[in-house]
């Protein structure tokens, strides 16, 4: 018997979504090969937020002030959690300039393969390292004193927002990485450090200048953080603006809009890809 010259191009559109379920899989499970291989790429993602729980937490924690009270520990937790989730994108921009730059992602767009699949794969296999990097930070808060007191409930609550960022800020990284060589995706650290810290992960906005606290309040990544605190139990005052009043709606409201602007960019990258 004679086997088919070409593959069947899928028509319908229950077709096309299998067909590109199908290689996100596949994709995926590529990139996890090459972690399992390579354990030091997830240990250097992790060193790097332990050491700041170690460091804010015991050597400048004694020093710092939660407005409206608590202990300065339980505030940070989140604000961790939060800044690890944006870390995040450090290595999705690093891996996607390196794919581009040695050929592999040409060598995905000659096959036969749904290019949203193709994205989706790397999607998957980030959200799968970050579930990790937020289960090991979270056993390392349980030890520095950190508790979650409001139930196991809002718990995963919080977790998802925290994913949800993170889900969003992938298709960043993803459309960072298409047009950077690796050298300059090595230094995508740097206006991401800033962006965590002009936010509420390390000091209560309450406690900054007028101008810095607005800039502080409305950054994405505290609405998470925000958002996170109000579900843990943790200390830290949400209220005083709007938008420290509705963390949740606006940690669930800024990763639909980051998604919705930079999802689409990032396929239209990757098909005109060295046009």
């Amino acid at each position: 018997m004679s086997l088919p010259t070409t593959l069947p191009i899928p028509t319908t559109r229950a077709e096309r979504v299998r067909w590109a379920l199908s290689d996100a899989r596949v994709v995926s499970g590529r990139e996890l090969i090459h972690w399992r291989r390579n354990p030091t790429v997830i240990l250097s993602t992790l060193l790097f937020p332990l050491v700041m729980v170690l460091l804010f937490g015991y050597v400048f924690g004694s020093a710092m002030r939660v407005a409206g009270g608590g202990d300065y520990r339980e505030f940070l937790m989140p604000g961790m959690f939060g800044q690890t989730m944006v870390f995040g994108v450090i290595s999705t921009v690093y891996v996607v300039a390196t794919n581009a730059a040695r050929g592999v992602t040409d060598r995905f767009r000659s096959m036969p393969v749904s290019s949203f699949g193709v994205l989706m794969g790397r999607v998957i296999a980030d959200m799968l390292t970050s579930t990790l990097d937020l289960v090991i930070l979270t056993l390392c808060g349980l030890l520095v004193g950190w508790r979650a007191h409001d139930g196991l409930g809002p718990a995963l609550a919080a977790a998802g927002l925290l994913l949800l960022l993170r889900f969003s800020l992938v298709w960043v990284g993803i459309c960072m990485g298409l047009r950077l060589t690796p050298e300059g995706a090595g230094a995508a650290w740097m206006p991401l450090f800033p962006l965590t810290l002009l936010a509420n992960t390390f000091v209560s906005p309450e406690l900054m200048p007028d101008w810095l606290r607005v800039i502080a309040e409305w950054n994405p990544l505290s609405a998470t953080v925000q958002a996170c605190r109000d579900l843990f139990g943790n200390p830290g005052l949400s209220g005083g603006s709007w938008a420290a009043e509705h963390a949740i709606e606006l940690a669930v409201a800024w990763p639909i809009l980051i998604t919705a602007v930079f999802l689409p960019l990032s396929i239209r990258r990757y098909r005109r890809l060295n046009r």
